[in-house]
């Protein structure tokens, strides 16, 4: 997979931590180092193992699907596009991002991570259906997620009113998995009338 294709994977993936990391930032106005490189690393850890057990869930029974893997991969990819799509349009969860205790922390940190990572998880599958190599993916998935959620817990601090953007930035994120899908298809020239 081209290195180009698969960071665009990794900004989209990273599109619901930036969403709540702008939004904590936001609710924080003023974070510790600390508190940033928590949520930074829990979230990039987060979104550098997950495609890894997707990819070995999907090894187990990638010879089942060959003849029609990519029409899976693009409605993982598709899936997970829209989903992150529609909560930005409808506005998702951010309210539930400014309760009163620290998202850097604890059980909620862990609860987050887990969240915003789940679509990692349908891409690692994916890339097993599409027999692409995971370790490098993953390594680069994780590392952007970290990067981004940095930037974005520092956008929130800075700009109290700034939440907005992570709609705009998750509808963002998902029309680029949506358009990796149909590129997919298209690729396998399974799209008739694009043949």
């Amino acid at each position: 997979m081209p290195f180009l294709t698969l960071f665009a994977i990794a900004v989209a993936l990273a599109m619901d931590a930036f969403a709540v990391s702008l939004s904590t930032g936001v609710c924080l106005r003023q974070a510790r180092n600390a508190q940033v490189l928590r949520m930074a690393s829990a979230f990039g850890l987060f979104q550098a193992l997950m495609p890894i057990a997707g990819w070995l869930l999907g090894q187990t029974f990638r010879v089942y699907i060959e003849s029609f893997d990519h029409w899976v991969a693009f409605g993982l990819l598709a899936l997970v596009g829209g989903k992150m799509i529609w909560e930005g349009v409808t506005g998702g969860e951010d309210d539930a991002a400014c309760a009163p205790k620290d998202n850097t922390q604890g059980m909620r940190l862990l609860v987050l991570a887990l969240a915003t990572s789940i679509d990692a998880l349908a891409v690692g599958l994916s890339f097993a259906v599409l027999n692409e190599p995971i370790w490098l993916a993953s390594v680069v998935i994780g590392a952007v997620c970290f990067i981004i959620t940095v930037m974005g817990v520092k956008l929130g601090c800075l700009a109290g009113r700034i939440a907005v953007v992570s709609r705009y930035a998750e509808v963002l994120g998902g029309a680029v998995l949506v358009f990796i899908g149909l590129r997919i298809l298209f690729e396998h020239q399974a799209l008739p009338f694009f043949s």
